[in-house]
C-alpha cells in the first residue's frame, strides 16, 4: 500500500476542468516502464519493430474498431514509446451504457489509453511468459490539439521522430 504522503505528492497531468470525454483531438505519448527499448530499434533513421512493437501498433489501430466514437490519425511506435493522434468524434460522456466485462463504460481519453495499455501489457507478457510484469510507465502525456496548425505541427513531429532519435529525451542513451 502506498504511503499517504506519496499519494498526496502525485499531481494530475490533465487540464483542470477539461472534459476528456468530449469531442476533440489529442496528441498522446505513452512510454515503456524504465524507458526500456521493448519494441525494436532505430537503424539508419528508420524504425524496425520487433514482435512486441508490431503488437503495439496493431492494438493501437484496433482502438478505432473497438470504439465507434474514435478516429485515429498519424502514429508511430518507437523503441520505447508511442506517439499517436486520437480524435473523439462523438461525445458519449462518461456513463453511456452499463459496464460489462469487456468494455469500459467510460469513453474518456484516459479510459481509452487505460484499455490500450492493459491489452498490450497482457499480450506482451503472455508472449514473454512473465505475467504481471510492467510494460508501461504509470501515466501518459496528452496534449489537446487546438487548431489545424497545431495538428500539422504534431503530424510533422511524429513523422520526423525516427530521424531525431539520437536527440530524443526518451532515448535511454541520452539519460
Amino acid at each position: 500500500m502506498k504511503e499517504e504522503s506519496e499519494i498526496r505528492r502525485r499531481r494530475s497531468m490533465r487540464l483542470k476542468g477539461y472534459d476528456y470525454s468530449g469531442e476533440g483531438a489529442y496528441f498522446i505519448t505513452i512510454v515503456t516502464d524504465q524507458r526500456t527499448e521493448l519494441f525494436g530499434k532505430i537503424d539508419n533513421e528508420k524504425v524496425n519493430l520487433n514482435t512486441f512493437g508490431q503488437l503495439v501498433m496493431q492494438e493501437w489501430q484496433r482502438t478505432e474498431s473497438l470504439r465507434n466514437n474514435v478516429i485515429l490519425d498519424q502514429m508511430i511506435v518507437m523503441p520505447n514509446h508511442l506517439h499517436g493522434i486520437i480524435a473523439i468524434i462523438e461525445s458519449k460522456g462518461v456513463l453511456q451504457y452499463a459496464p460489462t466485462k469487456w468494455i469500459s463504460p467510460s469513453q474518456t481519453i484516459g479510459a481509452i489509453i487505460r484499455g490500450f495499455k492493459a491489452a498490450t501489457a497482457s499480450k506482451i507478457n503472455k508472449l514473454r511468459k512473465s505475467p504481471g510484469q510492467k510494460v508501461w510507465q504509470r501515466n501518459y502525456y496528452d496534449h489537446i490539439i487546438r487548431n489545424e496548425e497545431d495538428l500539422n505541427n504534431i503530424r510533422k513531429y511524429i513523422s520526423e521522430n525516427p530521424f531525431k532519435w539520437s536527440l530524443d529525451r526518451e532515448n535511454p542513451a541520452n539519460l
